[in-house]
């Protein structure tokens, strides 16, 4: 048996476009339904949303079938989380509030086999390596693993050129709701400080040859940010669009006056 092949990794290489959605139900038949919608990838949460390592694993295995290349959010960058994440099948691992080379040096760490790096040996414990099946996993994993840093703090953007030159870093993901709050303006990702940063990330990520990610709901976001140079963009957030389809539902059969049909927040 050969190593799983990396969707996502690969089509990052290929230049185009990747539009994303937020996975945060935190359920294996939720994440099914989304993955049937045709993104081109989902993000299972596990920063925000309810998910333990076994939930996590049973969504990866109900999205297995789809076209729809999953990554996963971890809470933080602890390496024996990582090491939990990777033996049951992550090959895509996004890891929040990166804000330095020496951090994302140390991720880039848990994620490698020795002597590259620090990641335990799960042999026939893995699901990663398919219970043994695949005879070359410790000599080729790496190949296959995407490490993507989320730069969303004011330190973060200050050092996004180094960090994003960190061997082993395969993406920037920049959050724009953090950054706006770490920037004194919370809720207003849109204000120009806050916009100037995000750019200046952008910029960062792509002069040291690496993809740029960005979490953008709104199109006219979602266009700005793609025509800036991001080449991953997390389009949609499943609760999000479940919750504002329920309001325009009700709104039908309700008085415009009883109807809690409010706006989506711009927070993102």
């Amino acid at each position: 048996m050969h190593m799983p092949h990396n969707r996502f990794k690969a089509a990052l290489a290929g230049g185009d476009t990747q539009y994303g959605v937020w996975a945060g139900f935190a359920s294996g038949y939720a994440a099914e339904i989304t993955a049937s919608i045709g993104y081109d990838w989902l993000l299972i949460d596990s920063e925000h949303a309810p998910n333990s390592v076994p939930g996590i694993l049973a969504q990866l295995q109900a999205v297995a079938p789809y076209s729809s290349a999953p990554v996963v959010r971890a809470v933080n960058g602890d390496s024996a989380l990582i090491k939990q994440l990777l033996d049951i099948g992550v090959q895509s691992l996004m890891v929040p509030m990166v804000e330095s080379a020496e951090q994302a040096r140390a991720l880039v760490r848990a994620m490698r086999y020795p002597p590259h790096g620090i990641r335990g040996v799960g042999g026939g414990l893995a699901r990663a390596t398919r219970w043994d099946a695949v005879p070359d996993y410790l000599a080729t994993a790496h190949e296959e693993l995407c490490l993507i840093v989320q730069v969303e703090s004011r330190l973060g953007v200050e050092n996004a050129a180094q960090i994003a030159a960190v061997e082993g870093v395969d993406a920037v993901f920049i959050g724009p709701a953090d950054l706006s709050s770490g920037l004194g303006f919370p809720g207003n990702p849109g204000h120009p400080e806050v916009q100037a940063q995000i750019r200046h990330a952008i910029d960062a990520t792509l002069a040291a040859g690496k993809v740029a990610g960005i979490l953008a709901p709104f199109e006219e976001d979602a266009r700005r940010y793609q025509q800036w140079g991001c080449r991953f963009i997390a389009v949609g957030i499943d609760i999000s669009l479940f919750r504002q389809a329920a309001l325009s539902n009700l709104a039908c059969y309700r008085q415009p006056e009883h109807t809690a049909a409010t706006p989506p927040s711009r927070t993102y």
